[in-house]
């Protein structure tokens, strides 16, 4: 991906990436993203559940969402995702930061209208929320199906931005006692919960090994 104007960053461009490799691995690690839009002059920014498939972002939501509907016309959109990997805390409250790995995309929609591609897409969108899950659960209705809106945007406008590493405090501040490092964070799927249908129902192996 070249840089453009939208996708180099103001501040800390050092920090920007734009091979496909960084922005995919992002991406495919996080589990939703914000997509940010005007319409009428308003702007909104709604988060979802997302999966990508070589260089398409997909998302879905109802044929009665009116943000969809606007949307799939086609208007432009930014995407952004955000993992966050630790609380850099510094000696001053002034170099404290957050190391993290982020996307923003530009793109705009093409809506999915072939039923079998919109079935494969909730499928990717379904097995990247639950791995291994689409093949045990109740098969998804024709009707399902045709009430659900599929989107895919073209990831050819994006770049990633990251932060690692410790803080970085002022040259003065380095032999101050004062403790710095990082605070790690931790994001997982934990043990699954039974609801009150479930309880003598085995539970499945896919959704033994979570983590």
């Amino acid at each position: 991906m070249q840089p453009t104007s939208r996708t180099i960053p103001s501040r800390s461009a050092k920090r920007a990436h734009y091979d496909e490799e960084t922005v995919y691995s992002i991406l495919d690690e996080a589990l939703f993203c914000t997509v940010s839009c005007v319409i009428n002059g308003q702007p909104f920014s709604i988060p979802t559940a997302f999966a990508r498939y070589e260089n398409v972002l997909y998302l879905h939501g109802s044929v009665g969402s009116h943000f969809i509907r606007e949307i799939e016309k086609g208007i432009p959109v930014c995407i952004t995702v955000m993992l966050t990997d630790a609380l850099v805390v510094a000696k001053s409250a002034f170099s404290h930061s957050v190391n993290y790995r982020s996307v923003i995309l530009f793109s705009t929609a093409e809506k999915i209208e072939e039923y079998d591609k919109k079935v494969e897409v909730l499928k990717w969108i379904t097995e990247k929320i639950v791995p291994n899950s689409w093949g045990y659960l109740r098969p998804m209705t024709e009707s399902e199906v045709r009430k659900t809106t599929v989107l895919g945007f073209k990831i050819e406008e994006a770049s990633a931005k990251t932060r690692t590493g410790m803080p970085n405090d002022e040259k003065e501040d380095l032999d101050l006692p004062i403790w710095s490092g990082l605070i790690p964070l931790r994001s997982g799927r934990g043990i699954p919960v039974a609801d009150d249908f479930s309880k003598n129902v085995p539970l499945p192996e896919h959704l033994r090994h979570l983590s």
